[in-house]
């Protein structure tokens, strides 16, 4: 009995001495500043997670794709859109993507600052095809999504702040400050699109144009240009021609001469054919035009038969003009886009389809 009491007071004396300890622990910690719990030095959790997302274990797509997915809303079939792969094509990505994930046991990690730079590429990406998504939406009634592309260059605001050095960052920022501020111009009163040449300049957002050229003379300071800062200054010669006529479509053909180099995409062959028509001729933009169609690569993208109709509208042929803006109205994914064909398919003397009722 006497070895018990002895031992149990031995234990309070203990208890009474961490305790104190634990007091004074509290109280030295207490001082120090709090230690955040990554070393990334991204302030925004979405930004950061969408690093966290971007992977380089995965493929710069997959990242891209699931990043969409996860953490920025966007549909299968929008994702899919977006990669110009038929919605199943993209499901069987994304599948496969989670799948290496959870087999290969990678890590859903905050990357450290170190490792911030091998995995930026994939994050402009996923803010380029988001901005995108808001600025032309490829499915439901509104052709702008206007959540979307403040979200994305708030994004790219934070990302450029991150990254001061990243020339790309700031093209892409620059890139998105272009096309926004054109935005309140690009529908009628009655919601349907009105095309660049047709757009009363005077409701463009001047400060953000403004700032774009900033941003972009900035970026192309570091002599290092990319595929964001290309595409930036090709709407950069939009952005700061006083009306349509003014516009220096040469120079945008040899910007888009030089982006084909660096993204040889079919867009971008696609965008290259219509500077090529502005600058040279509609005729010779409509060969280029009508190789893409050949190639079968953009098969389905309803921007490609819009394109051949609108070169041939300006060539007299409107007959073929006809056919090609009714091929063009059954892709279209918005009213807007169906309204502006819809008029330029009235105007070379073809009927509209009739819409079916619910």
């Amino acid at each position: 009995m006497t070895t018990a009491r002895n031992r149990a007071l031995d234990r309070l004396r203990h208890a009474q001495m961490a305790s104190e300890k634990g007091m004074e622990l509290a109280m030295l910690t207490s001082a120090q500043p709090p230690r955040p719990w990554d070393d990334s030095g991204i302030s925004d959790d979405r930004l950061r997670l969408m690093f966290t997302c971007c992977h380089p274990a995965l493929s710069l797509d997959a990242q891209v794709a699931l990043t969409l997915r996860t953490l920025a809303g966007l549909t299968t079939a929008e994702i899919a859109r977006a990669f110009l792969v038929p919605e199943a094509t993209m499901a069987k990505r994304l599948v496969r993507a989670k799948g290496k994930i959870r087999n290969a046991g990678i890590p859903y990690r905050v990357p450290p600052a170190y490792a911030l730079p091998e995995r930026v590429t994939a994050v402009l990406g996923v803010l380029y095809l988001l901005f995108n998504e808001g600025y032309a939406a490829t499915t439901g009634a509104d052709l702008i999504r206007h959540a979307l592309c403040s979200e994305a260059i708030r994004l790219a605001r934070l990302l450029a702040e991150l990254m001061p050095d990243e020339p790309e960052a700031l093209g892409l920022l620059a890139l998105m400050l272009f096309h926004d501020a054109r935005r309140e111009a690009r529908l009628d009163p009655s919601g349907a699109l009105v095309p660049l040449e047709e757009q009363d300049r005077s409701r463009w957002d001047r400060r953000k144009v403004d700032e774009g050229v900033a941003v972009l003379d900035d970026a192309l300071r570091r002599r290092q240009a990319g595929p964001y800062q290309v595409q930036a200054a090709i709407v950069a010669c939009h952005a700061t021609a006083s009306d349509a006529a003014s516009t220096d479509w040469p120079q945008i053909e040899r910007l888009y001469e030089r982006l084909h180099a660096m993204v040889r995409t079919p867009v971008v062959a696609l965008n290259h054919a219509v500077a090529v028509a502005m600058s040279r001729g509609p005729a010779v933009g409509l060969e280029l035009v009508d190789e893409l169609a050949a190639g079968g690569e953009l098969r389905g993208y309803y921007l490609l038969p819009a394109t051949r109709a609108d070169l041939l509208r300006r060539m007299g042929r409107g007959d073929d003009a006809a056919a090609a803006y009714r091929e063009a109205i059954a892709g279209a994914p918005t009213e807007a886009e169906r309204s502006y064909l819809e008029r330029r398919l009235t105007e070379v003397g073809g009927r509209p389809p009739t819409r079916s009722t619910p």
